[in-house]
């Protein structure tokens, strides 16, 4: 790459070998001496910030962008000499990768309280998977990766694994009344999940394109009892009861070898052509349009081109540099505090203590993963 010599002037670029990188930081060891003229590519699917003196300078999409610095070659060398020959302009390039990461797990490590109208307080173990991206890669560096090289999947799905524990549990207090009714709303329960966790994400610069709910299993104990609540259910219709056992005998007799099983073979014989004819018969296919991917003013909703820094109908700032931790607002790179609520950026938010138990849990929480009561 060229960014470790006095002479000539650097090519910048980078190559995910592993598809799991969320972000690269070039040169891998630390900051460089860039200088003026270096060439920056960028694919498709990638992101470069280009951090200059410290501070985070531009962003750029794809393509191939000259960086400007005041290194010059051997006469910056010259200069720097009351500094031991390196050059206190130091810059470095972070390649943010913007694909869409897959198959990234979630599930609760411990089995969180839940409150069930039927059973009264139980425990319950979820598990699935969800899809995230980068979609503020300024935003997403200075929340999270801060001056680390490299920054992979590894790192922050043991985090938001805690978030999205602790969000489902909020989500099922208020809106699932007993867990015998989980099974029909599974995709409800998904969609609803992934709606709450949009802004926990946005605030680190991601974004979460899907989630999936594979399982909710209660405790062995809760299991019986759903299950002997489904044997009641079925005993109380003897009338259906009757009509399953005398299509099992029918079943049963079609096996057989005798008379009665090849008269029913027959008849399954003059059946079977008319119950595949529409699975052989082919299906008008329709040629599909490509997808274009539109993008859109976070705060307007009215359509921008991708290499937009601020929203031409609005003027949103749509390069996100940091956002306030309070109301998400959008903020300057130096910003102290925040002109939509007026709170000082630096003041985090506090963890939500639960007054029964005393467990910390995650910032605006509604129910304790503890105890299960509303906080």
């Amino acid at each position: 790459m060229g960014t470790d010599n006095v002479v000539f002037l650097e090519v910048i670029e980078w190559f995910d070998e592993s598809g799991k990188q969320m972000v690269q930081r070039i040169p891998q060891d630390g900051s460089g001496e860039i200088k003026w003229g270096a060439q920056l590519t960028v694919r498709e699917s990638q992101a470069a910030v280009f951090f200059y003196k410290g501070k985070a300078c531009d962003a750029f999409g794809p393509g191939c962008h000259t960086l400007k610095t005041a290194n010059i070659p051997v006469l910056t060398k010259i200069l720097s000499l009351p500094w031991g020959m390196t050059s206190p302009l130091r810059a470095e390039v972070y390649f943010a990768n913007l694909k869409i990461f897959t198959n990234l797990t979630w599930g609760t490590r411990d089995p969180v309280a839940f409150r069930d109208a039927e059973l009264g307080l139980i425990r319950l173990r979820a598990f699935g998977v969800f899809n995230i991206r980068i979609l503020q890669p300024i935003l997403f560096i200075n929340s999270l990766v801060g001056t680390q090289g490299v920054y992979t999947t590894e790192a922050i799905s043991e985090y938001l694994n805690r978030v999205i524990v602790s969000r489902f549990n909020d989500f099922m207090g208020e809106n699932i009344d007993t867990i015998f009714n989980l099974p029909a709303r599974y995709n409800e329960l998904s969609d609803g999940l992934k709606d709450m966790l949009t802004k926990d994400f946005n605030q680190f610069g991601l974004g979460l394109t899907s989630l999936y709910i594979n399982s909710i299993t209660p405790p062995p104990e809760v299991q019986k009892a759903i299950d002997d609540k489904s044997k009641l259910g079925v005993f109380d219709d003897l009338n259906k009861l009757l009509k399953m056992k005398a299509a099992m005998a029918l079943e049963n007799a079609s096996l057989n070898q005798g008379e009665t099983g090849a008269a029913m073979g027959m008849g399954m014989g003059f059946m079977m052509p008319a119950m595949f004819a529409d699975a052989f018969r082919p299906s008008p296919t329709q040629p599909t349009a490509p997808t274009v991917e539109v993008l859109h003013c976070p705060d307007c909703q009215q359509a921008i081109t991708r290499e937009a820094k601020f929203c031409p109908s609005c003027g949103h700032q749509i390069l996100v540099f940091q956002q306030c931790p309070h109301c998400g607002k959008n903020l300057a790179a130096n910003a102290k505090f925040c002109t939509q609520c007026g709170k000082q950026v630096e003041q985090k938010p506090q963890p939500t203590k639960c007054l029964k138990c005393g467990t910390e849990n995650i910032s605006k929480s509604m129910f304790c993963n503890q105890c299960g009561e509303r906080i």
